[in-house]
């Protein structure tokens, strides 16, 4: 398997959506395949559409707030020693997250299709808390599904959501965690797609979802590569970005610019949730050698049983607590572009209370486990690596967990 340069990562793919022959894809049912391919269509024409574009760079720049800040934790680097620790702190944008700029632009396109509802699905609360927000803004009725058991460790991202006026549909079967809100999600679209347009919450599902939410997080790039080049004058020669991976798609933003650097001199590392330290489950199916599965419309890496059946997951972080994971993500795994391992909840906790003891920072869960790769490798490299941690995602959703795990938040 090969990256081919010059070409977006989303663009990579076969007549069929497959990337790299294997991932990908849309297993779909026949009632979808219209609906899909009238949004492919559409996307496809916006996304050359100079108006749309500048529409869509306008509410990023004076709604959610970029560009981000890029800032070296000095603190943090002096006590790890070795390479130096930066951070792109995306948790800064417009919600607390990443989320946002998927649902901004999937509400552009829902108004630009004609369409009044929006649904969605939602782990840790941050995907269904922005398009809430993005609903909102742009005049859209909104409903969010989302696992019962997420419902009760993630409240103030359900708080912020019933106040912007969406509708939380518990899912109680299965996990009731990400896995099955993703499915009734797709349920319900399938019933009322004539009238209602659908958000998937990150680089997963079928083909024409993986590009439209890879489309709008690579913003999270775009900044990154014009801050580097005002901080450093040019691209490192050891730069490592490192970013934790559920979906996925913090993480293809994240990275999406620099795909075409060789790997000796950006180097990226995925961080997948390995679960608590005794337990068998996990939510790492790239790091821990699961095998090819259908989930959700696609193809990809995916925590089965013997049967072949969904495997249940567990982690601490609702984001990162699904069994399965973007084909491009698989795609980048298999082509050796790169490379992925995984932290357990308690090192992500160590890594939250270390990087909060030195830094003004406040990362989630999610990216506490990119940290926690990051405190691990830093003391091992010279000084003139540069380590950047996308810090997707604040804290406050996690003030529960933290509070009952650390004793304080």
């Amino acid at each position: 398997m090969k990256i081919k340069k010059g070409i977006p990562l989303i663009d990579q793919h076969d007549k069929n959506g497959f990337w790299g022959g294997k991932f990908g894809g849309n297993f779909i049912p026949e009632t979808l395949k219209k609906p899909v391919e009238d949004l492919n269509i559409l996307f496809e024409k916006l996304r050359k559409d100079k108006r749309f574009i500048k529409e869509r760079d306008y509410y990023f720049k004076n709604w959610v707030g970029a560009p981000t800040p890029f800032i070296k934790l000095e603190n943090l680097t002096s006590h790890l020693g070795g390479a130096q620790v930066w951070a792109k702190v995306v948790s800064e944008a417009n919600g607390g997250a990443h989320k946002i700029y998927n649902a901004t632009v999937h509400c552009l396109i829902t108004k630009r299709a004609g369409k009044k509802y929006i649904v969605g699905d939602t782990g840790a609360g941050y995907a269904g808390k922005m398009l809430s927000m993005a609903a909102k803004k742009f005049g859209l009725k909104c409903k969010i599904f989302m696992g019962a058991k997420d419902i009760k460790r993630q409240k103030p991202n359900c708080d912020a959501m019933r106040k912007n006026g969406a509708e939380i549909v518990p899912v109680h079967s299965g996990s009731q965690t990400l896995v099955d809100a993703v499915s009734e999600c797709m349920r319900y679209w399938v019933a009322n797609c004539d009238s209602t347009a659908m958000c998937v919450g990150s680089t997963v599902g079928p083909n024409i979802f993986v590009k439209i939410c890879g489309w709008s997080t690579a913003q999270i790039s775009r900044e990154l590569l014009q801050q580097i080049k005002n901080e450093f004058g040019e691209i490192p020669s050891k730069l490592k970005l490192i970013n934790c991976v559920g979906g996925g798609s913090s993480a293809y933003g994240f990275w999406s610019e620099f795909m075409d650097y060789k790997k000796k001199q950006v180097e990226m590392i995925g961080v997948e949730a390995a679960g608590p330290k005794k337990s068998k489950l996990h939510a790492a199916p790239l790091s821990k050698g699961s095998k090819l599965g259908v989930l959700h419309g696609a193809a990809s890496y995916v925590c089965q049983n013997s049967d072949g059946q969904i495997k249940e997951t567990e982690s601490i972080s609702a984001g990162l607590d699904y069994p399965g994971v973007s084909p491009m993500h698989c795609f980048l795994k298999d082509a050796g572009r790169a490379r992925y391992s995984s932290a357990t909840d308690e090192e992500a906790l160590e890594a939250y209370k270390l990087v909060t003891k030195y830094e003004n920072l406040n990362p989630s869960l999610e990216p506490s486990h990119a940290f926690a790769e990051a405190i691990k490798i830093a003391p091992k490299l010279s000084n003139d690596t540069v380590i950047i941690v996308n810090s997707c995602g604040d804290a406050q959703k996690d003030r529960d967990i933290l509070r009952k795990r650390l004793g304080k938040y």
